[in-house]
């Protein structure tokens, strides 16, 4: 039966019914891996806060290409920025890769496991700290606490 209010013992089952912790060594090892899978979505979410503002830097530089008559065509990308829209590919994958370990963290600390959801909140925690806290404030409106976000 699923705990529906926080507890705290050595016996969770997380995100699924093989994930289940018996002994204090699988949950030590359980709690680690809350802890690093939380560190990893922080950096991931720096590289992708980084591959936006390389595709935004890049699109603001250059006019919008104009044919032979004078005639402004902005539709038209120009066709030697590849890095942009690489760099907005690689924004793009990285934000549904990060919603989706943001989704599997909220869902680990549903399992209501005391534990579990200090070893996440502090995963994030550090995460930022090495990933995020110097970024200068690149893309204000990706400060977002909720790690699901």
């Amino acid at each position: 039966m699923m705990h529906m209010t926080f507890y705290w013992g050595i016996k969770a089952t997380i995100l699924f019914d093989f994930w289940k912790t018996d002994s204090w060594l699988s949950y030590i090892i359980s709690l680690l891996a809350c802890f690093l899978f939380s560190a990893f979505y922080q950096y991931l979410e720096n590289r992708r806060i980084q591959f936006k503002s390389l595709s935004s830097s890049s699109s603001g530089n250059t006019p919008p290409p104009q044919s032979d008559s004078g005639v402004s065509a902005p539709l038209i990308p120009k066709s030697g920025n590849t890095t942009r829209s690489i760099a907005k590919t690689a924004s793009v994958l990285l934000f549904g890769v990060n919603a989706a370990i943001g989704y599997l963290l909220m869902l680990a600390a549903m399992s209501f496991n005391g534990g579990v959801f200090i070893a996440i909140v502090v995963g994030l925690t550090v995460g930022y700290l090495f990933f995020r806290s110097d970024d200068g404030g690149a893309d204000s409106t990706a400060e977002n606490p909720c790690a699901c976000a």
